[in-house]
């Protein structure tokens, strides 16, 4: 079994994995705790959510496309809403109808590898 990630770091350096449909949801309490983990990051409904502000336009499609990279390489896309000096990040498990593990390691890795934004 694997170890619960304390951290952002430990989070962040864990690997998406795939899920059968209807599979994977965490506890409420386990999603709780790992929400806390994600500074600026909130649970709706069954989605995190982040809103990312950024000077011009240019600096938040540089984020955007980071954030691509992160969810190819994981197999694990988040929605998008871009404007000029912002991106709303949101992080779903569609197929588990629920937060699951792999929404946790993504919002990690943007707030790891991604910058925060101003």
């Amino acid at each position: 079994m694997m170890t619960k990630p304390n951290d952002l770091t430990e989070l962040a350096i864990l690997h998406c994995k795939e899920l059968a449909k209807g599979k994977g949801a965490l506890p409420a309490k386990e999603a709780g705790r790992l929400l806390k983990l994600l500074k600026g990051w909130k649970q709706v409904e069954q989605t995190l959510v982040k809103t990312y502000e950024f000077a011009d336009f240019y600096e938040t499609m540089g984020f955007v496309n980071a954030i691509a990279w992160i969810a190819n390489q994981q197999n694990h896309h988040p929605d998008l809403a871009v404007g000029y000096d912002r991106c709303v990040v949101s992080f779903s498990t569609h197929s588990a109808g629920a937060l699951t593990l792999n929404d946790f390691i993504c919002a990690a890795r943007v707030e790891t590898f991604c910058g925060s934004g101003k």
